[in-house]
């Protein structure tokens, strides 16, 4: 069972966090939807069920993992648009490419240092996938990582997409 509610203004007082079932506090709070709700639950795989319409339905693992992928792609493409916004003129040639390409391919640059990060999604770099991960500085590179439900959405919130919390205790 899961609850989402509208999230409030700074300046609106916060709502008491909803319980479950049982009468305790939700073990996650997921802050979503570029901070328009906030979403509560006991298992990651419902604050996935919050991001993937049908989630939650999905019969297999297969088609999970297919799920958290297209989900990862999206962002991936929302978020790179996000940080080159403004920021191209200070790229060379060859790294708006690599910025403006179509993701119907992963990109692949042996090393990235231009002034805006590349977002990249692990499924496909190793040790998960085929492609070698491009060298350059850490910070300039943002993974979104599919693998399981408690990844992508760490990775989402590394990345800022989302802010997702948890209680120390089940």
């Amino acid at each position: 069972m899961t609850v989402i509610i509208r999230n409030v203004s700074m300046a609106e007082r916060l709502p008491a966090p909803p319980v479950n079932a049982e009468g305790r506090p939700y073990r996650y709070e997921m802050i979503h939807a570029g901070g328009a709700l906030r979403g509560y639950a006991d298992e990651p795989a419902e604050l996935v069920g919050m991001l993937v319409p049908g989630y939650p339905g999905l019969g297999t693992e297969g088609e999970r993992a297919a799920a958290r992928l297209a989900l990862a792609l999206d962002v991936q493409v929302r978020l790179q648009a996000q940080l080159a916004a403004g920021r191209l003129g200070a790229c060379g040639e060859a790294e708006r490419a690599v910025l403006l390409g179509g993701r119907h391919e992963p990109p692949a640059p042996a090393r990235w240092t231009a002034p805006v990060p590349l977002v990249l999604v692990t499924s496909f770099y190793r040790p998960a996938g085929a492609l070698p991960r491009p060298s350059g500085p850490a910070e300039l590179q943002v993974w979104l990582d599919p693998a399981d439900d408690w990844a992508l959405l760490t990775s989402l919130h590394t990345a800022g997409v989302i802010t997702v919390g948890a209680r120390d205790t089940p």
